[in-house]
């Protein structure tokens, strides 16, 4: 085994100190504890999946196909599975042997197949299969579940490790290969590929095969399939908006000004984009994140159709993913931060070269207030959940450390890093070297470190300034960065004098305030003062339950009639949120009936934890109502919520 000066021969001896106890026993990457394959032992060529799609059974049923290269002797191949009915094996065509062992939760059920294998020895293994009712990745909507209640659908969600339920495989962000696709459907058919062709199928009639290929190596979270009633329409000379054609004109007209312009941005900054076509396909709304960034077909969340465009920076923040994410990979989720805090910082690089760099820093405000609002809903698990480099090793479902910690401590990292360097200048010929240098590979936290020294090796002395513990590996919020306040200071003055006269005055208050307060607000605007607002409540004395602050909310929903009429996801959830704090009792069944129009687990899962500490019957009959429309990750994790397991 290599010593650590050895494997990170570039990191100052004062870094190499602080990574000392946590640096990995071999070399990196980290071996991935998200997985019970035996994944080290081989190497994937390509990777098929031929399945046919029934709507009738719920299932997906057929196979997947792997060319595999062995790298050291084995007496059988492991790969992950959970909820899966696999009805054979066969190797080079020959059938073998194999057994679906116990579940290990969470691991799911290993898949071992009985092949011993020599070093460099290449070989075909197919396992046929079929998904069942328990699959975590797949969601199968009826037709009363759509936007145009016209036929079901049905889409995936892989991401963290519920690849395994959709198709054995080695499920880990650690392996990549090629993918070729072959899904047969009687509807539309979109996958993380590029499509080649669409035929009737020979042996099922009524149905489509739909063949597709990604050329660039993915790994297994980043497999999709999405079939329904779908169409599309251009939003830029490389990419195309899909949606059910009730909603088509809608989502065309959100994108079309803006996706080219984040494409050239974020060339201009990394490097050519790789993948040919950057599509978006606007789902139904159990969708439970704002996007997937699934290759050449970025899944969506329909609450980014808002009418103002003023949620697409979502798309800047996905497309980032083509690079930070999909080309260069966390080789564990351990490591999240990778993917997720160098994409929100793409992101806004994105947004500071379109708009203006006061723009950027006013995202990154906004960002940092999400945090702490994170941090402080994780209550004891903030311990372990805040920390930058995450601890699974235990056995901790890779979901429940998922937050917005990843996404802002990550970001806000690379900004400091920017910073102490000497601004973007400095730091920028760094971006296209980390990118070009790794690009489909799969990396841990200690070889982003290791490259950077190695690329700043004569300023190590002004990285070595940088709090690399509290930043890396401590619980709760860093150091905070420096931002441009320009953008936000209109809102805090406006909620700095609603708090002053609520408190002091409240019988001017309805003499003090007009909708021309809000009228030049910009969406982003009004989530920072209504987000201003609620973390304002127990400063100095002041709760917006007191009689004045219960009156103050009353008078603003009247004066501010906007906010209770938005069609604007973000804008209303936050409306919401000071409501339910003030303890605003009409506004507990609205927020309950809301909860039945959206999936997006950023909303729907901080709206049960507010309506469970106001009204639990409610927040537990309003689940039950409409729970079987949420995905199943969004079911999971709002049952932990809840306290229901």
């Amino acid at each position: 085994m290599s010593t650590a000066s050895e494997r990170y021969p570039n990191i100052s001896p004062h870094l190499a100190k602080i990574l000392g106890p946590h640096l990995p026993r071999d070399p990196s990457p980290e071996a991935d504890p998200s997985t019970i394959s035996n994944y080290v032992n081989f190497k994937i060529n390509k990777s098929t999946l031929d399945l046919d799609v029934s709507f009738d059974k719920k299932r997906l049923i057929g196979s997947v196909s792997f060319d595999l290269e062995t790298l050291k002797a084995v007496p059988n191949v492991v790969l992950d599975s959970s909820f899966l009915n696999v009805k054979k094996v066969t190797v080079n065509g020959n059938e073998t042997d194999f057994s679906v062992k116990p579940r290990e939760e969470p691991y799911g059920s290993p898949l071992v197949i009985d092949f011993p294998s020599k070093p460099r020895e290449s070989f075909a293994l197919t396992v046929y299969y079929e998904t069942t009712g328990k699959c975590t990745a797949l969601q199968w909507l009826e037709p009363a579940e759509t936007d145009g209640h016209k036929l079901p659908y049905l889409f995936s969600q892989c991401e963290p490790t519920h690849a395994r339920s959709f198709f054995p495989c080695f499920d880990t962000p650690s392996v990549k290969s090629p993918f070729i696709y072959h899904i047969t459907s009687p509807f539309a058919v979109l996958v993380s590929g590029l499509p080649v062709d669409k035929q009737p199928s020979k042996t099922k009639p009524k149905k489509f095969l739909y063949r597709f290929e990604q050329p660039v190596p993915i790994p297994s979270y980043l497999v999709s399939i999405a079939s329904g009633d779908i169409v599309g329409k251009p939003i830029g000379p490389r990419s195309t908006v899909y949606s059910e054609p009730s909603f088509i004109d809608k989502c065309q007209y959100e994108f079309e000004d803006d996706t080219e312009k984040f494409i050239e941005a974020a060339e201009s900054l990394v490097f050519e984009y790789e993948w040919r076509t950057y599509n978006v396909l606007i789902l139904p709304q159990s969708m439970p994140f704002g996007g997937m960034e699934h290759p050449n077909c970025t899944f969506a969340t329909p609450t980014l159709i808002s009418g103002d465009r003023e949620n697409v920076d979502v798309i800047a923040h996905e497309l980032a993913h083509s690079w930070s994410g999909n080309l260069i990979t966390n080789c564990s989720f351990e490591h999240f931060w990778l993917n997720e805090g160098w994409t929100v910082y793409l992101e806004r690089r994105i947004v500071g070269k379109i708009h203006g760099e006061k723009f950027r820093h006013f995202s990154s405000i906004i960002g940092w207030t999400d945090m702490v609002n994170s941090i402080e809903a994780m209550g004891d698990t903030a311990k372990r959940f805040s920390t930058l480099i995450q601890d699974l090793k235990d056995g901790t479902d890779a979901d429940d450390s998922f937050s917005t910690v990843p996404y802002e401590k990550g970001s806000n990292l690379l900004f400091t890093i920017e910073k102490v360097l000497g601004g973007k200048d400095r730091f920028d010929p760094f971006i296209k070297h980390y990118f070009s240098k790794y690009k489909y590979k799969s990396v841990d936290s200690y070889q982003f470190l290791d490259t950077l020294y190695g690329f700043y090796e004569n300023q190590k002395d002004l990285l070595d300034s940088i709090d690399w513990q509290t930043w890396l590996f401590e619980p709760g919020l860093p150091p905070k960065p420096r931002f441009d306040t320009q953008l936000v200071d209109e809102c805090y003055s406006l909620a700095s004098k609603w708090i002053d006269i609520a408190s002091n005055h409240p019988d001017k208050l309805i003499s003090s305030f007009s909708p021309s307060d809000i009228e030049s607000f910009s969406s982003n605007q009004n989530l920072v003062f209504l987000d201003t607002l609620v973390g304002s409540d127990g400063e100095n004395g002041f709760s917006w339950q007191s009689e004045s602050g219960v009156k103050a909310i009353g008078i603003m929903g009247d004066v501010y009639s906007k906010y209770q009429k938005s069609q604007n996801a973000e804008v209303l959830f936050r409306w919401f949120r000071l409501q339910l704090t003030g303890r605003i009792r009409p506004a507990y069944q609205r927020l309950a009936d809301w909860l039945g129009t959206v999936g997006r687990m950023k909303f729907v899962r901080p709206s049960y934890v507010l309506l469970n500490k106001v009204d639990r019957d409610l927040a537990l009959r309003t689940f039950k109502k409409w729970e079987s429309g949420y995905h199943p990750i969004c079911r999971a994790m709002v049952k932990k919520d809840l306290g229901l397991n």
